[in-house]
């Protein structure tokens, strides 16, 4: 096996970036993983003209829909399969495989967690502080994590191969799921008594025990009253019952 050059999962990181470029109801993201795959392809027997390369970007363009920030490990996994000589069914059944489990790891980590999380912490900064400094604060928290993200499932999709659960079953990982819900929920319990106080007056002492009563009660509310409600909704909860009383 040829392995790539560390210039070609460079060039695939970076593509890893454009995967929803070229979304189509009738593929998805699927032709974006093949682009972002083909780098590591190129070294296949007989390189860009051999039979094995054009076989492999054809079922890497194939349809594919999960968690775009996850779906260099469906890259990295399927290049190597290809690399390791897989049958061409079997990866089929490995790239089928994978929708579920990215899609629902990208879900919970980024759009139910980081995302959320990140927005609190921008918020409750704008409250005391110029809004250009909350604003770069919610884009780090969430961008880094992400780039990060992707990085990780390129080399650990590479690492894997056709054994890619060993990546979702990381313990790394599995600490991350479970951290990043309560994470989110005591951003947003923080904020919500801040962005309140922004909207209508001063920060004092009773504001900022509402705001640690408001963390506090948030964190009780997901992790042992309605553990099924998730912070987003949590927070729109919140928002809602902030309006109601402002025009009450």
């Amino acid at each position: 096996m040829a392995v790539p050059a560390v210039m070609a999962f460079v060039r695939a990181g970076f593509r890893l970036l454009t995967v929803q470029a070229c979304f189509n109801h009738e593929r998805m993201i699927g032709v974006g993983v093949g682009y972002a795959s083909e780098p590591l392809l190129r070294t296949l027997p007989d390189g860009v003209k051999g039979d094995r390369y054009r076989a492999a970007m054809i079922r890497a363009t194939r349809y594919f829909n999960a968690h775009p920030y996850l779906v260099g490990l469906a890259a990295g996994a399927l290049a190597r399969a290809e690399h390791d000589d897989v049958p061409g069914p079997q990866i089929e059944r490995l790239r089928t495989a994978l929708v579920g489990p990215l899609g629902a790891v990208g879900d919970r980590l980024v759009w139910a967690g980081t995302l959320p999380a990140a927005s609190a912490v921008g918020l409750a900064i704008s409250t005391d502080a110029r809004a250009g400094l909350g604003a770069l604060a919610m884009l780090g928290l969430y961008n880094v994590p992400h780039a990060v993200l992707r990085i990780w499932g390129l080399m650990a999709g590479w690492r894997n191969g056709t054994r890619v659960g060993r990546a979702l079953a990381s313990p790394l990982l599995s600490a991350t799921l479970r951290a990043i819900g309560p994470t989110a929920t005591l951003a947003i319990g923080f904020a919500i008594p801040l962005v309140t106080a922004r909207l209508v007056g001063g920060l004092d002492l009773a504001i900022w025990t509402g705001v640690v009563a408001g963390a506090g009660l948030a964190i009780m509310v997901l992790r042992w009253i309605a553990p099924a409600l998730g912070a987003v909704r949590l927070g729109l909860l919140a928002a809602l019952g902030i309006a109601l009383g402002a025009i009450l």
